[in-house]
């Protein structure tokens, strides 16, 4: 078969196969060659060049230039971990490129971190509130417990027909209780919460 000849437009000057390599529309990453049959008059496909790229090279995407002129090297972290620094959720860097913008390879080390333009830093004091609410939540959810558990004893001793066992770990109970709403949550996360009788 005849080879395509072509004019400085690029459209076919006389009619033939040619070999163009195609890139994405979008990204202008370099994507496969192929032979095209050329008729008279006809130009080459759309995202579609003659010149061959360079080779593959570990950790760049062959791309062509943005005046589509060329090819070029681009950074490509596409399928690495990036964090965005408004709110250190992470993502998955998908386009080649350099990083998104507004993202950094680092990881926040709490919910409570912000960037500060180079790192991450914790804002202790939100940190502290969280972890205070928390100890709140703990110390209600340990009284609740505690009062279900002596519930029905109290109502025994109250009729006077509670056994010296169940009275025995009444108090028990209640000087738990005791120790319980003697915890400071102002101190949290340095809490011992004391032991559930047996």
């Amino acid at each position: 078969m005849a080879k395509a000849k072509l004019n400085s437009e690029l459209i076919a000057t006389v009619a033939g196969d040619i070999t163009v390599f195609n890139y994405d529309g979008e990204t202008r990453e370099y994507l496969s060659s192929t032979v095209e049959y050329l008729a008279v008059g006809v130009g080459l496909p759309a995202n579609s060049c003659t010149d061959a790229p360079g080779e593959s090279k570990q950790g760049f995407a062959v791309c062509r230039t943005a005046d589509f002129t060329a090819w070029e090297y681009v950074d490509d972290h596409r399928g690495e971990t990036v964090y965005r620094t408004e709110t250190g959720e992470p993502e998955i860097v998908s386009l080649p490129g350099d990083y998104p913008v507004g993202t950094t390879t680092l990881a926040p080390a709490t919910p409570y971190d912000t960037w500060n333009g180079s790192e991450w830093v914790t804002d202790i004091e939100a940190q502290h509130a969280a972890e205070v609410d928390a100890a709140e939540q703990q110390k209600a959810a340990l009284l609740l417990e505690a009062q279900a558990t002596i519930s029905l004893w109290q109502t025994e001793l109250q009729l006077g027909i509670i056994s010296g066992e169940d009275k025995a770990s009444l108090i028990a109970w209640m000087n738990y209780i005791k120790a319980v709403q003697a915890v400071d949550t102002s101190k949290a996360p340095d809490i011992t919460w004391p032991d559930k009788p047996e």
